[in-house]
């Protein structure tokens, strides 16, 4: 699927590419020029605060937009539509001001009109008080339940036991099927919960309680295939939790925050050094497929560029393919191949990729040529949703580098 006819011979600037990705994708981003992430999303309600007002919140989280618990903060203030600043925090160099501001020195933490609030759960419930119970429900007994499965949600031991099943050691074949009985106890559980009222939430209505287990859930639904074998997604046991997820899906404000399986699944191996005993899951292809999807992968691609031309050149190891220390040949084509991607995002025809190399794929210089490989098969794996750009994004950018190699080498 493509946004616009393809001109099988022309492969566009960086501009002209920004200009038409910008004409078919409201997604814009802060950047961050030097800093870690070098763009930053940008709140879907800050346009309602008058201009030069500061949003009534400040939010601390980890600059690799991967903590879950980071996450449900982030969940909840966009459904609650409460417009919020973050401050990136680097977990492995916290500084000295945070970690005497925050007593945990863990995120995430806020400043909900100046009061400094932390732990996931305490700052979902000091938003709920300042700013409306939009999150829980009106009838007081179910409230009473939703508290209490706030609660359970921290205490149940349900983490404790998803996690130790996903990075126990393979080798202890008993301990590994003792863990995959508990894990399925859990879930039993909270396939049991996700029954006792009507529609597909845990309660009668979206609550916090479904912010409190989304980033784990995703995450584990995404984890566990390819690193145990194990599916919750498609798997008849647990009817209510995938009708659950679907339910997540239909939500805008969970598409702003949610990650993708590929970044889940890379975080994970590198974070914990686990192996994968499975294949990586598939890529979603609705989600490659659609125009606004693919429109703002080749927008973040376009607008952040130089970012990722830097990071390519330092660290996927194609300086090592400079001819002499000529760096700026191997630069030139960096540029080249991402400009190439970003056009097949908009343009998605393979037509139009040979059309931008005289000669055709016959002709390309094999240096030039491996310069591209590593240049595709880097920004593949280094795009981090949602760091980077949305979900829907990342797996659209990931497909369509697949498909650029395939066609041009």
């Amino acid at each position: 699927m493509s946004l616009l006819t393809p001109l099988s011979s022309t492969i566009f600037s960086w501009e002209e590419l920004l200009e038409t990705a910008r004409q078919h994708t409201p997604a814009r981003r802060v950047k961050r020029p030097g800093q870690a992430p070098s763009t930053a999303p940008i709140p879907s309600s800050l346009h309602t605060l008058p201009p030069d007002t500061k949003p009534p919140v400040l939010l601390y989280r980890d600059s690799n937009s991967w903590c879950p618990f980071c996450e449900r903060v982030w969940f909840a203030l966009e459904e609650k539509a409460i417009p919020f600043e973050t401050e990136f925090i680097d977990l492995s160099n916290k500084p000295k001001w945070y970690t005497d501001l925050v007593p945990t020195t863990l995120v995430p933490a806020a400043k909900i009109e100046g009061q400094l609030v932390y732990e996931s759960k305490d700052i979902l419930l000091a938003l709920e008080e300042r700013f409306g119970e939009t999150l829980l429900p009106e009838n007081s007994a179910e409230k009473a339940v939703a508290k209490q499965w706030i609660e359970d949600a921290e205490t149940n031991g349900f983490r404790d036991i998803a996690y130790k099943f996903l990075r126990q050691p393979p080798e202890d074949e008993q301990e590994l099927t003792n863990l995959q009985v508990e894990f399925t106890a859990k879930l039993d559980e909270i396939e049991q919960n996700l029954g006792k009222y009507p529609g597909p939430y845990f309660l009668s209505t979206f609550s916090l309680v479904d912010i409190m287990y989304s980033p784990h859930l995703d995450r584990l639904a995404a984890n566990l295939p390819v690193y145990r074998g194990y599916h919750i997604k498609g798997n008849p046991r647990f009817p209510h939790i995938n009708a659950w997820f679907d339910a997540l899906n239909q939500r805008p404000a969970y598409h702003r925050v949610k990650s993708d399986n590929i970044t889940n699944n890379l975080l994970l191996r590198r974070r914990f050094g686990i192996q994968p005993i499975g294949h990586p899951l598939p890529l979603n292809s609705a989600d490659s497929e659609a125009i606004y999807n693919r429109a703002e992968a080749a927008e973040r691609l376009s607008d952040n560029r130089e970012a990722a031309i830097g990071d390519i050149l330092k660290n996927s190891g194609v300086q090592g393919l400079a001819v002499e220390g000529d760096i700026s040949t191997v630069q030139a084509a960096v540029d080249f191949h991402l400009r190439l991607l970003a056009n097949y995002l908009l343009y998605g025809d393979g037509r139009a990729l040979l059309g931008g190399l005289t000669g055709g794929k016959d002709s390309i210089d094999t240096n030039f040529a491996a310069v591209g490989a590593i240049t595709l098969a880097y920004i593949r794996n280094r795009i981090c949703a949602p760091r980077d750009m949305s979900a829907g994004a990342a797996t659209a950018l990931r497909t369509a580098a697949d498909q650029v190699l395939a066609a041009i080498y």
